[in-house]
């Protein structure tokens, strides 16, 4: 497993960038076990860490990858055109993943906001699921930017005031960018 990159600004969106580098040959899962799925949910998720999240089958695991790439495939979609140009099979897929129950708060003895569920990895699914449903018809989704991180590929909600972040995060891959116009002002120097 890798760092898991974080973020960008909607849980659909980090989902998908578990997929590092998409469509290049240098392409990395990030999902690659299901003890890496169970690590990106306690690392995203909303549950406290007393909450028992085992790892999941292999069939799971896939399901938790062909979700990402209906995510992926959704949002695509509606960025380039509608979300109604959705690939019937992600629509379903995402349509399902949505049912499921999410993760339910909780007010602790102390007075303390915790999260459950059942099974908290169909539960963070289907929080996935809804997050991109809901991003994909939101007027937000203009504000979807790609980075501009030569050898990022990865997606961000532009929050900014002006609407013009143009780095899926500042200490990555911004930071590289400024270092690479530096280099270039400032050939031969350390």
């Amino acid at each position: 497993m890798s760092e898991f990159r974080t973020g960008s600004g909607r849980l659909s969106l980090d989902f998908i960038r578990t997929l590092r580098w998409r469509g290049t040959e240098g392409a990395v899962e990030e999902l690659a076990t299901p003890e890496d799925l169970v690590a990106w949910i306690r690392l995203l998720g909303p549950f406290d860490a007393d909450i028992a999240i085992t790892a999941p089958p292999p069939a799971t695991l896939r399901l938790a990858r062909q979700t990402r790439e209906a995510v992926y495939a959704l949002l695509k979609a509606a960025r380039a055109t509608s979300p109604a140009d959705c690939p019937p099979e992600a629509r379903s897929l995402l349509n399902k993943a949505a049912s499921a129950p999410p993760p339910h708060p909780l007010l602790d003895e102390h007075g303390a906001l915790t999260h459950t569920a059942a099974d908290p990895v169909a539960a963070l699914l289907s929080t996935i699921a809804r997050d991109a449903v809901d991003l994909a018809t939101s007027p937000l989704l203009p504000r979807v930017r790609d980075c501009a991180g030569p050898n990022c590929g990865a997606w961000f909600l532009d929050t900014s005031r002006p609407g013009t972040r143009r780095w899926c995060s500042m200490d990555r891959c911004g930071n590289q960018a400024k270092k690479s116009t530096w280099r270039t002002k400032h050939p031969g120097a350390g």
